[in-house]
């Protein structure tokens, strides 16, 4: 079954053309990478995946379910409850400890106090994180702030991960830690991931490959 389709889907800003008649499937359970070079529409397909934006032709479907354009708030309820975002820059909120960044998408749901400790718990156990819960971010490594980044994406158990470039600003040993991590969610726990990205190790994990040339998806 298909977590994410797009059918027959534009999206241009000014005169140019991005995504052109793209239709698009992510299976349950599948790590589906997307490369291609800086510009080519990649992030613009992620935003549109995970309903940070919205295309100017085609249909969105989740679960088999179409998302109208202007459905705001099951596009909320979505992004809230259903997909994790990874992103380049980690997202972390410098003033808050580590513990409150991986919470965070508990605490705006209201979540009781035993179990939203419990979950952070499990998931910094399973990342080995659970030493910098009290430390800042200006306190860890890059490595580190992306495995908390990957942590407070999978806290609330979501349907999917979307991740942009999510080792774009690490180190070769941090990244291949990072991949190692992104593969090991997807083999032994079966999350479905789609990873942007343009570094082409990085698609080396990943079970379906596509690239965008010309706002056209060509699979790899």
């Amino acid at each position: 079954m298909s977590v994410i389709a797009l059918k027959n889907v534009n999206k241009s800003y000014g005169t140019r053309m991005i995504l052109s008649n793209v239709s698009f499937r992510v299976e349950d359970g599948e790590l589906v990478g997307i490369i291609g070079r800086s510009g080519s529409g990649k992030s613009t397909l992620l935003n549109i995946l995970g309903c940070m934006d919205t295309a100017d032709e085609g249909e969105y479907f989740f679960d088999n379910q179409l998302i109208k354009p202007k459905d705001e708030k099951r596009k909320t309820k979505l992004r809230r409850d259903e997909i994790g975002f990874i992103v380049q820059d980690y997202g972390l909120i410098k003033e808050k400890n580590i513990f409150y960044n991986i919470a965070l998408p508990l605490l705006s749901k209201n979540t009781p106090k035993k179990e939203l400790k419990h979950r952070v718990e499990a998931i910094t156990n399973q990342l080995h994180i659970s030493d910098l819960v009290h430390k800042y971010p200006n306190e860890i490594s890059g490595g580190e702030a992306q495995r908390v980044a990957i942590a407070r994406a999978l806290i609330r158990k979501p349907k999917i991960i979307l991740a942009d470039e999510p080792t774009g600003a690490l180190d070769e040993s941090a990244e291949s830690n990072i991949l190692d991590i992104l593969q090991s969610l997807n083999v032994t726990e079966g999350v479905t991931i789609v990873l942007v990205t343009h570094n082409q190790v990085v698609s080396d994990i990943c079970k379906r490959l596509y690239t965008i040339v010309d706002g056209k998806m060509v699979e790899l």
